[in-house]
């Protein structure tokens, strides 16, 4: 069995705003799907603490009133979730992150903002962004990146976009169908294919930096692309984007 063909993790965030390391939890999900086995779902509502935007909420339909009233405190969320993946990772299975920087450092901010031990002083995942690897395989396709696009381009049912269960099932059909299509990646073992996600990864922000960077009109939004993965490193205040 290639690897491919296994279970999978996948996670997924929905969120306050789009800063990962100063917005929220809002909804998480941790799934497993594939290897021939039932899939699992698990999935919170946390009370992030403080509001959600109205940006968010236009995405992802919950309101700050709707967080604090259905959601348990994010901290005990937070803690759930590390626990949830941190549990499949270590029984060895990959984990699935569609555009993987944003939510697992978000994750990881919270973890510390709550004085909790975040997955990565826990255990070593195998990540797999379908995003990073969609765009190394087919750099020249035009269109969409996003999860939605990437669904219907590899035939992958998504009925609910932004419902973080939907996207994260969603993400695990993605990579594998991905991967079905352009096999020599199933023949790389897990762990050298993170490591060349990593590098992959780079040269696409930088990449999309430079593209900004040389656009009339978009300059500004260069200082914007943070380059990393599958955390982004830690932004120091004076390269903050204003």
């Amino acid at each position: 069995m290639f690897w491919h063909e296994q279970e999978f993790c996948g996670f997924d965030v929905e969120t306050t705003g789009t800063d990962p390391e100063y917005d929220r939890i809002v909804t998480a999900a941790v799934v497993t799907d594939g290897g021939g086995r039932p899939g699992t779902v698990r999935q919170w509502i946390a009370d992030p603490g403080i509001p959600i935007q109205p940006g968010a909420t236009a995405v992802h339909g919950f309101t700050t009133e709707a967080a604090r009233a259905a959601g348990r405190p994010a901290g005990l969320v937070v803690g759930d979730v590390l626990d949830a993946l941190a549990g499949l990772v270590a029984a060895g299975l990959p984990l699935v992150v569609m555009n993987a920087p944003y939510d697992l450092t978000m994750l990881e901010a919270e973890a510390e903002r709550h004085g909790l031990r975040g997955l990565f002083g826990r255990e070593v995942p195998m990540v797999l962004d379908p995003m990073v690897l969609d765009k190394h395989v087919d750099r020249y396709r035009p269109g969409s990146r996003r999860l939605d696009a990437l669904a219907r381009h590899y035939g992958v049912q998504l009925d609910d976009a932004h419902n973080s269960v939907a996207d994260a099932v969603a993400a695990c059909r993605v990579t594998r169908a991905l991967v079905t299509e352009h096999g020599k990646l199933a023949q790389v073992p897990l762990n050298e294919l993170h490591e060349q996600q990593a590098r992959w990864a780079v040269e696409q922000q930088e990449s999309l930096r430079e593209h900004f960077a040389t656009t009339p009109g978009k300059e500004h939004r260069a200082r914007t692309v943070r380059v990393g993965w599958p955390l982004i490193p830690a932004m120091r205040p004076e390269v903050w984007p204003t």
